[in-house]
């Protein structure tokens, strides 16, 4: 009993510390659903971002491999969705929809109808389509938490992201914390315990982009990681729930070494064509253009294509121009007003800049390319009763993803760009 009551005191002092200043003082909870199934399964999703496959070899990880070796991995690696980019692929993971169907096309993008912007802190539910996972598991009945995943604080359907299941995103709030705040959900009575826990960690992102990689920064993050890893293992196995709790251990996308030498210039393509800066909606990785007034998209693509293939801009040949309906279908990234019509898909490891610019920058790392590269790869991990031991599947797509949980769960999911049956390669034959 005392170890019931501390943890649930841990839990109000957690979310106590996650709220904030500009929190309300009321005491109203959320009513708690009941759940209504015995012996119902619990799924926890983590996320590490930017997590490539292959980091969790780079250095001591035993609790990922723990995890690895006691489970189900995809042998080499999960494949992100295109554009490998944070919220995008975050948002597939939990929708099990590609980004022109789930709304959320890029990290920052513009309605180009309403003039309006989506930014990483927007939570209008305008911009968020599609029925993540907490949705589905709230609307039939059960509850869930979710610990600073993207696209968590956007009402949805009965999901409402409640104060005691849904902490505001706080980048200052330790890992160690997330996941004592986790293990805290599974000390609640039965009746109120969340079926599905997510958890979002930034690293090893945040280094991978300031030294790439091979850096040895990577390691320690990595390192980070496992250890916060080994901390949940323990808190479950403390609690002697460590068999009965599915944990899924996955990541968004990959990370590659960009340099300096390995840039194309826009403004070398000025004897073809004029690209205005506010023109381009994104960049690098991911270019994205809308033509000027009275000009035609296939013709910037023309031109574009036209300069880069002329042997006389710089990296020219990494670089090609499409209109987005004439983008490898593979990359399902068309069917959506909000993308521009022009896109270019970079080599691995260039980088786009409007104009030559005398200051150097040092070696880094960057995301957002073809999902083709490997280096966009990630890991996917799965431990518990409802995976096998040792298991090895080949590498899938992340939209796979919701379809598994849903699985797992016993619930009716959403429709979505999925396999049905993909669920019933990856689960054990033994679980229920």
């Amino acid at each position: 009993m005392a170890f019931f009551t501390s943890s649930i005191v841990k839990i109000l002092a957690l979310l106590l510390l996650f709220s904030g200043p500009h929190t309300p003082t009321s005491n109203a909870r959320t009513p708690l659903r009941i759940q209504e199934k015995e012996n119902q399964k619990v799924v926890i999703l983590i996320s590490s971002d930017g997590f490539r496959f292959g980091y969790q070899h780079k250095t001591s990880t035993p609790n990922i491999h723990r995890l690895i070796e006691e489970g189900t991995e995809a042998r080499t690696g999960l494949i992100p969705i295109f554009p490998t980019i944070t919220f995008p692929n975050h948002y597939s993971i939990v929708t099990g929809l590609y980004p022109p169907y789930h709304g959320i096309i890029n990290n920052r993008f513009p309605d180009p109808i309403t003039g309006e912007t989506f930014t990483t802190s927007n939570v209008n539910p305008k911009w968020w389509l599609g029925e993540p996972i907490w949705q589905t598991v709230v609307d039939q009945g059960y509850n869930a938490a979710v610990i600073f995943w993207p696209g968590a604080e956007v009402t949805k359907g009965s999901w409402t992201c409640p104060k005691q299941f849904c902490p505001k995103y706080n980048k200052s709030i330790t890992f160690e914390d997330r996941v004592d705040l986790a293990l805290g959900y599974l000390d609640l009575p039965e009746s109120e315990r969340p079926v599905f826990i997510g958890i979002y960690f930034s690293d090893p992102d945040s280094q991978g982009h300031k030294v790439g990689p091979d850096h040895p920064s990577i390691n320690e993050a990595v390192a980070r990681i496992d250890s916060v890893i080994g901390r949940l293992i323990d808190g479950l196995e403390k609690r002697g729930i460590f068999d009965d709790i599915n944990v899924i251990m996955l990541g968004d996308h990959g990370m590659v070494g960009t340099c300096d030498q390995r840039v194309i210039f826009l403004d070398d393509l000025s004897p073809w064509i004029t690209i205005q800066s506010e023109l381009v909606k994104s960049i690098t990785p991911l270019l994205a253009i809308t033509p000027p007034n009275n000009v035609s998209a296939s013709e910037v693509v023309s031109k574009m294509n036209e300069g880069l293939s002329s042997n006389k801009v710089e990296n020219g040949k990494y670089l090609k121009m499409y209109l987005k309906e004439d983008l490898p279908e593979r990359l399902h990234y068309a069917d959506s007003y909000r993308i521009p019509p022009i896109i270019g898909l970079l080599g691995e490891g260039f980088k786009v800049e409007l104009e030559r610019s005398k200051s150097k920058k040092e070696c880094a790392g960057a995301h957002g390319y073809d999902n083709a590269f490997f280096s966009m790869r990630t890991i996917f991990m799965a431990r518990g009763p409802s995976f096998a031991q040792g298991r090895k599947v080949e590498s899938f797509k992340n939209v796979e993803i919701y379809n598994v949980l849903a699985s797992v769960l016993g619930l009716k999911g959403a429709p979505n760009n999925g396999s049905i049956s993909f669920a019933n390669s990856i689960l054990s034959p033994e679980a229920d």
